[in-house]
């Protein structure tokens, strides 16, 4: 009993002092990020309210002659609504929302009840101040939200509250400390590697405690992630990448001015941030598997073990690279659809640097993951097979599986004879 509770406090003690660093990692990181930060300033950017509409006021429409056959015509729909955050929460104001003939899909018409979003750029027209924006959907995304981390506490108990512990800190490295940094122009290689290299540990150690299964998916999982960091390099340099993908990357790219921002790095960070989340995935399956055969077969030696995870590896790596293949494939299904449908040249779409870089996302993260499992097969093995009985020696090495498996069997028919005897 006092074995136990000794064990609980140097759980406990560990887990608090990862967390420690944790909040000491994202506050220094995120001050050392914002140091050369300069956020977009403009005097004339919209403001962005929250607001229910109310009541619909009046409907009107203007025609345009666009030929001598055509005509478009736009209709302007005048509405009440009341604001619900910012400085004029409360507040009753009119607004209005234009449905564009030359939109090719224009928003929903509103109606009393809907929770809207509304703009205004100061000094603009004195007509109609305020502007329709979009709908508000973040609500429905929260419910989502509440219902998976409801879950999560609910199947998960005390361990689903280490992983929503563990998911809040990794959004925070993220969104608090990455993005920050390569807004600022800070290196984004270093940063990407840091960034992955704290998920890791914070998460495998927060989420599984400080032990060898947690010490060799963490070792498994920076081989697996340093592999594709090493790939991207390569590849970046063989195929003479730019990083412009879209017409977005020309605006972040001419964000900073006279110092842009490295568009091969984003790409490179991307990757194996993408990567770390499946990698880290694989590496703690095959340490946990292990960790459970070496606790049930306690002279299992160093071969063997490595064996096992051999085989464990070979069941999980089909599907695991085909869950991230899959989930690339579903991130740019609308790019890719669009350019096979205005290019019939299947060469030249190929070779467009869009559809290259999200093949060497999938790729990239695809090895990383096969070559994660053995690296974590190897590491396991080396730190489980001399703690049984044999220790390193001969009689571990020679204790057959067959054998193990007896003395199991023996011992669970002697607890059922004693307790049979007990009754």
């Amino acid at each position: 009993m006092k074995k136990m509770q000794k064990k609980d406090s140097k759980s406990l003690i560990v887990y608090l002092l990862v967390l420690g660093i944790s909040v000491i990692y994202i506050l220094g990181g995120h001050q050392l990020a914002m140091t050369n930060y300069h956020a977009f300033d403009d005097d004339d950017q919209s403001i962005v309210v929250k607001a229910t509409v109310l009541e619909i006021t009046d409907r009107y429409s203007e025609s345009y002659q666009i030929s001598e056959t055509e005509i478009a015509e736009n209709e302007t729909i005048l509405f009440k609504a009341k604001i619900r955050s910012g400085a004029q929460k409360g507040q009753v104001i009119e607004a209005a929302q234009t449905l564009d003939y030359f939109t090719a899909i224009n928003l929903h018409a509103v109606e009393p009840g809907d929770k809207v979003l509304l703009y205004t750029v100061p000094g603009g027209m004195a007509e109609n101040q305020w502007l329709l924006s979009d709908y508000q959907r973040s609500d429905q995304i929260l419910v989502l939200l509440v219902i998976f981390l409801i879950l999560l506490l609910l199947f998960g108990r005390w361990q689903g509250f280490h992983t929503i512990v563990s998911l809040t800190l990794t959004c925070l490295a993220v969104f608090y400390v990455f993005i920050p940094a390569v807004l600022a122009g800070e290196n984004i290689y270093s940063w990407s590697i840091a960034t992955c290299i704290y998920m890791t540990l914070m998460t495998l150690f927060i989420v599984n405690g400080v032990n060898r299964k947690s010490i060799a998916a963490v070792l498994g999982c920076l081989a697996g992630v340093l592999v594709a960091g090493l790939l991207t390099v390569l590849m970046d340099h063989t195929m003479t990448l730019t990083g412009v993908l879209d017409e977005n990357s020309v605006i972040l790219y001419n964000l900073r001015g006279e110092n842009p921002l490295n568009l091969r790095a984003i790409i490179f960070g991307a990757i194996i941030i993408g990567a770390v989340g499946a990698i880290m995935d694989v590496s703690i399956s095959i340490a946990a598997a292990l960790a459970e055969l070496k606790e049930k077969l306690p002279h299992i030696g160093f071969k063997e073990l490595l064996h096992s995870g051999m085989n464990i590896s070979r069941d999980i790596m089909g599907t695991m690279s085909n869950t991230l293949i899959l989930a690339y494939i579903g991130g740019f299904m609308s790019s890719v659809l669009l350019m096979v449908a205005y290019n019939s040249s299947m060469l030249d779409l190929f070779n467009r640097e869009m559809i290259v870089v999200e093949c060497l996302q999938a790729l990239v993260g695809s090895l990383g993951i096969l070559l994660t499992l053995p690296f974590t097969s190897l590491i396991c093995a080396v730190l489980f097979h001399g703690d049984g009985k044999g220790n390193d020696g001969e009689e571990a090495e020679g204790y057959s599986r067959a054998e193990a498996l007896l003395d199991i069997a023996e011992d669970e028919v002697k607890s059922k004879l004693e307790e049979g005897n007990e009754e």
